[in-house]
């Protein structure tokens, strides 16, 4: 799921789930349009899927700082949910408009359904096919906030007038970082070096280059040519993060080692996006064989680049969320490679939990209990905010490429005959797929797979798993954890599981002020592992 690293206005990690109910029984569609022209800012023909937001304008009012409402989006922590509509545009010219029908795909329902009144709508064009997995980026096409009058006595217009600009990675807000990181900012940009890796194996699979990217951050006082080496930690992001959101990271950790909150070691930071969701460093007949190309391509070049510990007893990995579940696959799949895993509220590692859903029960149904009571999705603070339905639904409308669920079947489901993956559940009913299913089972249920190879396991995998979840996690993912522990208490397998009291998805890593505190002792533990001699001991925090 969603990863706690990622930087932006806005959440995306629940943004696809805005809506905690959905009605059963829908009115027949009524026509809600609405134009969308292309305005000045573009010359030239664009394409894309284009998404129209509205808010209850005096609810977003009353909401908004100063009263100002400057931007309509899908965001379930705000105090107001929008209604989302969508259609593909598949070209439009300077000085054209498209008409786009507010009932023919929309969330949570058509817009001829929402209550008479005044609403604040916003049209985006989303170019790269990509609003579900970053929201609006570098490219994508918006109009200004407009007043509407719902339901409309004439077509309303909007006028997509503006291009959204790049970011550099380094380019964040200050909030994003604490008094040590901005103290070494500067520092850690000129450090961290960008990784732009072409794999042969992934290469080969897609016809066309295809590049493995990241960040590599060696420790203050990295010397090229000294004799020693340094630990390496290989860190992936959660859902939503990028090659971006990963400088935020580097900064921190720089930052903390420079002040020795952090031992020394040297973190490849790498990206696990791409067009489908997150690749998860797994070898998919979809996604291709990214765990391949990890370990036997990338990893290898940087060990002959970098001073590195090259051997099982200095690389480690640690990710969050679904950098959780790739970290969790890679050291149980790659047990020779690494020394240990420190993953992090990962994404389910028994399907007997997806989310609180058991995908291997008779006639299951990820929207539906047997009782017929809807499976929730997220929560905070002890409240249902999102079902999984809704979450489905508006991923539905957002598109077809880079959602949450479409990126676990990218990764986890086999092939069908239109060369996509077989989706998991049917988006209208909720139904399960069995034989689906029976796929994830054989190739990526990792406590199945635990079970199922244990003996051959063990030598190289007994002690190596760590795993920290919250107990009150966002996405309800402790309930996996806590079957994978079972699982491994049973084969008898040292491990070290760690349910903290009332975390959630996003304050896991905090200890007392300190906002990545856990992240600090996990390092420690890494570095005590790699150098058992070493008489190196952690500043306090500030």
């Amino acid at each position: 799921m969603r990863g706690m690293h990622r930087i932006g206005a806005v959440l995306l990690a629940c943004g696809l789930c805005a809506g905690a109910a959905l009605a059963r029984d829908v009115a027949p569609l009524a026509h809600s349009p609405f134009r969308v022209e292309l305005g000045s800012a573009q010359h030239a023909p664009v394409a894309g899927r284009l998404l129209l937001f509205a808010i209850d304008a005096k609810a977003a009012t009353a909401a908004a700082k100063d009263g100002k409402v400057e931007e309509v989006d899908a965001n379930p922590f705000g105090a107001v949910q929008a209604s989302v509509a969508a259609r593909e545009v598949s070209r439009l010219v300077p000085g054209q408009g498209v008409e786009i029908d507010a009932d023919a795909e929309a969330f949570p329902a058509g817009w001829s359904q929402l209550p008479p009144g005044d609403y604040f709508v916003q049209a985006v064009l989303d170019v790269n096919h990509d609003y579900n997995y970053g929201g609006r980026g570098a490219g994508d096409l918006v109009s200004p906030v407009v007043k509407v009058q719902l339901p409309a006595k004439a077509i309303p217009a909007l006028s997509l007038d503006r291009v959204l600009p790049a970011h550099e990675p380094w380019d964040l807000p200050a909030r994003y970082f604490s008094d040590t990181t901005r103290k070494h900012l500067d520092e850690a940009r000129h450090v961290a070096q960008p990784l732009d890796f072409v794999s042969p194996v992934l290469s080969a699979f897609w016809g066309r280059p295809i590049h493995m990217r990241g960040w590599v951050l060696p420790p203050p006082g990295y010397d090229p040519h000294a004799k020693q080496t340094w630990p390496v930690v290989y860190y992936t992001h959660g859902y939503g993060g990028s090659t971006a959101s990963l400088a935020g990271s580097a900064a921190m950790v720089y930052g903390a080692m420079a002040e020795r909150q952090m031992p020394p070691m040297i973190w490849v930071f790498l990206d696990e996006s791409s067009p489908t969701g997150t690749h998860e460093f797994a070898d998919s007949v979809n996604n291709g064989p990214w765990g391949t190309a990890l370990t036997t391509e990338l990893i290898p070049q940087l060990e002959k680049t970098w001073r590195m510990d090259a051997k099982p007893s200095g690389r480690f990995l640690q990710g969050h969320s679904s950098g959780g579940w790739a970290t969790l696959w890679l050291q149980t799949r790659y047990p020779k490679v690494f020394g240990g895993t420190w993953s992090t509220s990962p994404d389910p590692s028994d399907f007997h939990d997806f989310t609180g859903v058991d995908l291997y029960a008779p006639n299951a149904n990820v929207y539906r209990k047997p009782d017929g009571a809807a499976y929730p999705l997220v929560r905070d603070k002890g409240k249902v905010i999102a079902s999984f339905e809704a979450f489905a639904r508006l991923e539905r409308v957002l598109g077809a490429y880079g959602g949450q669920m479409a990126s676990f079947e990218w990764v986890f489901s086999p092939r069908g005959a239109d060369g996509r993956p077989l989706p998991m559940f049917d988006r209208d009913t909720g139904a399960v797929d069995p034989a689906v299913v029976a796929y994830w089972r054989e190739h990526y249920d990792i406590a199945h797979r635990l079970q199922q190879h244990w003996p051959a396991l063990k030598g190289d995998l007994d002690g190596k798993i760590h795993l920290y979840v919250g107990t009150a996690d966002t996405f309800y993912l402790d309930g996996a954890a806590h079957r994978l522990k079972a699982v491994l208490d049973a084969l008898g397998a040292k491990s070290d599981f760690r349910f903290l009291p009332e975390r959630t998805h996003f304050d896991l890593y905090r200890i007392g002020d300190d906002r990545q505190g856990l992240l600090k002792q996990i390092s420690w533990q890494m570095y005590a592992l790699a150098r058992p001699h070493s008489t190196l001991k952690p500043n306090a925090a500030p």
